[in-house]
């Protein structure tokens, strides 16, 4: 019998053994990527980073996987996401879809103070907030970022991954896998789980030299 309580007791136990860098994703060609993971977390906790609307104070996207690569500059500064959602059913992919489909708005990410002060993992005492390379002095406040590019991840019960698989056409920025290759304990090196998170790159989509 599983030790976990629920399937989303389950993901996030696997998901705490990703990386910070989400794995198979080439580095950036100018050495400057910024990754963190933003959920979860190495504990529970209720400071994580979040998604939302500009304006609105209320309705926030917490992914199950959340992962902020930190770019630009001091001055403008952005973040590029990788997220990963588990899908229990069909009704909860259309609803966790809805909240990453294209826009006229930006998503912004908020950082809160909390997980920017703490240290990157339990053997890495750096701080977020100088782990990112973009933030230049420590925050008293929640740092609140646009986000310039978003690759989602789902994963579904078998049986709703080949329907979907037989019957639909992803979005360009959406990426789909079995359950059970997002719960497995290898799932991190998996050869064709990593090749699928690779593809999940803007960088994907240039020539590369090598």
């Amino acid at each position: 019998m599983s030790v976990f309580r629920s399937l989303d007791a389950l993901v996030r136990a696997r998901l705490r053994q990703w990386p910070q860098r989400p794995p198979g994703l080439a580095q950036s060609a100018t050495g400057k990527d910024g990754w963190l993971r933003g959920r979860p977390s190495e504990v529970e906790s209720g400071c994580h980073p979040f998604l939302k609307l500009p304006g609105s104070d209320r309705l926030r996207t917490l992914p199950d996987g959340l992962w902020l690569n930190f770019g630009g500059t001091a001055l403008e500064p952005f973040v590029d996401i990788f997220a990963i959602e588990a899908c229990g059913s069909l009704q909860n992919l259309l609803d966790k879809r809805s909240r990453f489909a294209p826009s006229t708005h930006s998503l912004l990410a908020v950082c809160p103070v909390p997980w920017l002060l703490a240290p990157v993992t339990p053997t890495d005492s750096t701080a977020r907030w100088q782990a990112t390379g973009v933030i230049r002095h420590q925050p008293s406040l929640p740092v609140i970022l646009p986000v310039r590019d978003i690759r989602v991840m789902y994963a579904l019960k078998q049986r709703h991954y080949d329907g979907f698989a037989q019957n639909q056409v992803p979005h360009p920025h959406e990426y789909f896998l079995p359950m059970d290759a997002l719960t497995a304990q290898d799932a991190p090196e998996n050869p064709a789980v990593r090749a699928l998170v690779a593809r999940a790159s803007a960088s994907a989509n240039f020539l590369s030299s090598t």
